[in-house]
């Protein structure tokens, strides 16, 4: 017999969720972005530009680890967005806007702590 101590709970799966948010799209992205999800995220924002949204929002507010492949990803995208479509990312914590400020990647993206801060910011331009 095995017994288990403590939280059994493993990390958080990697996920990306879609919504549309008036005329912005939120990719809410969770779990751990490393170099085995990274692709995924590539994926699902090309998906999300191909339709020139006004404005993607990749929320990072839920990720648990983000490795330097995700946050290629992210400066990539922020490259090929192609205006009137803006670009941002919310992220808030250890986990996503420590790594990020610390590479120095915030002085290329747009990043935001919190959804609501990017939303109202994106409509004020």
């Amino acid at each position: 017999m095995v017994e288990q101590f403590g939280d059994s709970v493993g990390p958080t799966p990697f996920q990306v969720g879609k919504q549309q948010i008036d005329e912005a799209v939120v990719l809410t992205v969770s779990g751990e972005v490393d170099m085995l999800s990274a692709p995924q995220l590539s994926e699902a924002i090309q998906t999300a530009l191909a339709a020139r949204p006004a404005a993607l929002i990749v929320d990072l507010s839920k990720v648990d680890f983000l490795a330097s492949a995700g946050m290629t990803v992210l400066v990539t995208a922020q490259a090929e967005v192609v205006p009137p479509t803006r670009f941002a990312v919310v992220a808030h914590g250890a986990a996503t806007s420590r790594p990020i400020k610390l590479m120095g990647i915030d002085s290329v993206l747009a990043l935001y702590s919190t959804l609501d801060e990017a939303m109202g910011d994106l409509a004020d331009r």
